[in-house]
């Protein structure tokens, strides 16, 4: 089963000083920390902001190359976490065929956000989101882990101010 998600917001882990970007379920309190790079949350930071640069990033090239090919994302899809390692689908039509290109959820959800295509994730990542092996990152103690997981548990969308750039 698939969940309909937004981006709520991008925050930075404490103990690593990671950008972590929250994606919320649209239809229930459900959300789910995804760890990223400087580089995809400023991506996407940027195109929440509605920050507009003189010359194409990335992401915004590979819009204009979709759209001057006239290939649609459909929707893109966080489908699984293995190993503290989130994975992500890009589903793509052109002239009524279906492509699915595998991608990292932050450059999947970068581009999404540019296109405006719906972001899904997996009920099955959710559930092993719960249970993020928090004690992989960094050398972080048991204690840590322990205290971070309450948090981000209990944690509101509210809670996260935007990503500062």
């Amino acid at each position: 089963m698939l969940r309909q998600m937004t981006v709520s917001g991008l925050t930075i882990d404490p103990f690593t000083n990671s950008p972590i970007m929250i994606l919320k379920d649209v239809d229930s309190d459900k959300a789910v920390p995804i760890w990223i790079g400087l580089l995809e949350a400023t991506a996407i930071a940027s195109e929440l902001e509605n920050i507009k640069f003189s010359r194409p990033m990335t992401h915004d090239l590979l819009k204009i190359i979709m759209e001057t090919m006239a290939i649609q994302v459909t929707r893109v899809e966080v489908c699984d976490l293995r190993d503290n390692t989130y994975f992500a689908l890009i589903h793509l039509n052109r002239e009524g065929q279906e492509v699915t290109i595998d991608a990292r959820p932050s450059d999947a959800i970068a581009l999404a956000l540019r296109v405006k295509a719906p972001i899904y994730v997996a009920e099955v990542v959710i559930q092993k989101a719960r249970r993020v092996d928090l004690s992989a990152k960094e050398a972080i103690t048991t204690e840590d882990a322990k205290k971070w997981t309450e948090i981000l548990e209990g944690l509101d969308p509210d809670d996260f101010g935007k990503y500062k750039m």
